[in-house]
């Protein structure tokens, strides 16, 4: 089972290769706001541990398995901002709020999450009714 650590690489790489159709570290480095070396290290461990394979100076690619949990980790990702926007976080902190979180839920409370954001999607007036508790708890003190 991927680090929480692991799980950002192996998150980021997949949506560069995604993107971009491939993931350089310098890319990764970029896009995690790391150092190079600290990218060519985890590539190195992932490799080993079967996420990916690198061959330096020409990059990588995602084995089956990787691919596998980086498609389930973006989707983990999404799935929690579209929670956050669903109840009313503000968008401008969904992002920090969604990387503060996502390692420290199990992925059953992630499927709960997910039929509830089906819940809200299903009837819009799910939503609305929950928007109305929200004003009504902002303008009555506790």
């Amino acid at each position: 089972m991927p680090t929480p650590s692991m799980e950002d690489y192996i998150e980021q790489i997949y949506n560069l290769i995604e993107e971009k159709g491939y993931a350089r570290v310098s890319d990764i480095a970029e896009a995690l706001g790391v150092h190079p070396s600290s990218v060519t290290k985890m590539v190195q461990k992932l490799d080993k541990d079967e996420y990916l394979v690198y061959e330096k100076y020409r990059g990588l690619i995602l084995t089956p398995k990787g691919k596998k949990i980086g498609k389930r980790l973006v989707y983990r990702h999404e799935l929690l901002e579209q929670f956050m926007r669903i109840i009313g976080v503000e968008e401008d902190i969904i992002y920090n709020d969604v990387e503060g979180i996502e390692h420290h839920l199990s992925w059953n409370a992630i499927d709960r999450i997910g039929d509830l954001v089906q819940y809200f999607e299903e009837d819009s007036k799910r939503s609305e009714e929950l928007k109305t508790v929200q004003k009504r708890n902002e303008t009555d003190p506790v």
